[in-house]
C-alpha cells in the first residue's frame, strides 16, 4: 500500500504517510507538560505513525486558549518540554512536530469539559484578548482589543521566539497554525478582519501578517527540517474566505520556503455551514495541492486505511492525519501494518498480543 511507503520531506524521512494530528489536552501547568502528557504522548509514539504532531502550543500568555495550554513562552517551558521529548524519543522512531499558535479573540476561554465555548472573565483568571478588529467571536464573548502596529510586531516576534525555543528542543517539524479561528486565521478571514490599513481589506493585505510570520520563522528554522502551516481552506460562510484565497496563501507559503500545508476548514465562528461527512475536507486538499504545487496534508473524518489509501492514490494529498481514531482505538494502525506485513515496533512485553 502506498500509504505505508516512506516519504521524504526536506531531509526528514517519515516511515509512512500517516500523521497523528495535534490534539489539545488542556492539561499543562504554567504552560509546562504534566504527567498526563508523558502517558498520552508515550502511547501515541507507540501507535506506528510516521509523524506525531504535539498539540497547539501558545507563543505567549495572551496567545493561550485556556490557562491549561502548553506554551513555548519561557526558558522553563523549554526545559520541561526538552525533558518530555527526550523521554518519548526513546519509544520509537516516529518523527515529532510541534504546532505554534496564537489564540487571538478565541483565547481566555474555559477548559471545554468545564464549559464549552465559554469565555473566562477578566480578573477571574481571564485576560484581554487581541484580534485584527474589535469583533466578538460570538454574542456572549467579550470584545477583543484591535491590534495596533506595535502589537503586530510583538505577535510576529513571539512566533519567532517560540520557533527558536522549538529549535533548541530539537523537534523534527514545526507547523504554524493559521486556521481554526485562531489569530492568524482572524487576519486571513474577511469575517473577522475589517481593517483598512495594510493588514486588512484585500487578500494580499489579509495574508500579510501570516507571511511575515512564515518568512521570519523559516529564516531561523533549520534548513534540513520540516516546516509547514495549518491553513484554512474554506470558512463555510457566505462572506468568508474561499478556497481560491487558500490557494493564493499556499502558493505564497511555498515561495517563502515552507514544505507543506495541512488543509483544514471552518472555525472562524462557533457555528458555520459545514456539512460533516467522511473526508469532508479532502476536496479542498486536492485543489490546493493541484494548484499551488505544495505538499499537502489532509485531515477530518478519514474513515480507515482503505479511505486513506484512496486519497493518496487519487493524488488528493501526500500525508493523511488522524486524530480521534488514535485515542479511541490506540492499536488500529499497528494491526493494519501487521496485516500488510510491515515491520512494526511493538514492545517485547506486548508482542504476544499481536
Amino acid at each position: 500500500m502506498k500509504i505505508f511507503n516512506k516519504l521524504k520531506i526536506n531531509k526528514i524521512i517519515l516511515k509512512n504517510k500517516i500523521c497523528i494530528a495535534p490534539m489539545c489536552q488542556y492539561s499543562a501547568k504554567n504552560g509546562n507538560p504534566t504527567n498526563w502528557h508523558y502517558a498520552h504522548l508515550e502511547k501515541l509514539m507507540n501507535a506506528g505513525a510516521g509523524l506525531m504532531m504535539i498539540e497547539s502550543t501558545a507563543v505567549s500568555k495572551q496567545g493561550m486558549i485556556t490557562n491549561q495550554d502548553l506554551s513555548l513562552k519561557s526558558n522553563e517551558n523549554v526545559k520541561k518540554l526538552t525533558r518530555l521529548i527526550k523521554y518519548i524519543r526513546q519509544v520509537s522512531n516516529t518523527k515529532i512536530g510541534i504546532q505554534l499558535s496564537h489564540s487571538g479573540r478565541k483565547g481566555s476561554a474555559m477548559v471545554p469539559w468545564i464549559k464549552s465555548n465559554s469565555p473566562l472573565r477578566i480578573g477571574k483568571q481571564g485576560w484581554q484578548t487581541i484580534a485584527p478588529s474589535p469583533i466578538r467571536r460570538d454574542k456572549h464573548w467579550p470584545e477583543p482589543k484591535e491590534a495596533n502596529k506595535n502589537d503586530i510586531k510583538i505577535i510576529v516576534n513571539n512566533f519567532v521566539l517560540a520557533a527558536e525555543r522549538a529549535k533548541k528542543i530539537g523537534f523534527d517539524c514545526l507547523e504554524i497554525h493559521m486556521a481554526h479561528g485562531y489569530l492568524l486565521h482572524q487576519f486571513f478571514s474577511p469575517i473577522s478582519n475589517k481593517r483598512n490599513d495594510e493588514y486588512g481589506g484585500n487578500l494580499p493585505n489579509r495574508c500579510r501578517i501570516l507571511l511575515e510570520v512564515a518568512k521570519k520563522v523559516r529564516k531561523i528554522w533549520p534548513k534540513n527540517k520540516m516546516i509547514g502551516a495549518r491553513v484554512n481552506g474554506y470558512d463555510w460562510l457566505k462572506k468568508g474566505s474561499k478556497i481560491s484565497d487558500c490557494v493564493y496563501l499556499s502558493k505564497k507559503l511555498k515561495e517563502v520556503g515552507l514544505d507543506y500545508v495541512c488543509v483544514t476548514s471552518g472555525g472562524i465562528v462557533p457555528k458555520t455551514n459545514i456539512k460533516f461527512k467522511a473526508g469532508y475536507q479532502v476536496f479542498l486538499a486536492k485543489k490546493i495541492k493541484k494548484e499551488s504545487k505544495i505538499l499537502v496534508k489532509t485531515t477530518g473524518m478519514i474513515q480507515n486505511i482503505k479511505h486513506a489509501e484512496k486519497i493518496i492514490l487519487k493524488k488528493s494529498a501526500d500525508v493523511i492525519s488522524f486524530g480521534r481514531k488514535f485515542i479511541s482505538s490506540p492499536h488500529w494502525l499497528i494491526k493494519e501494518l501487521k496485516k500488510e506485513k510491515y515491520k512494526v515496533n511493538i514492545p517485547n512485553q506486548y508482542k504476544r498480543c499481536f
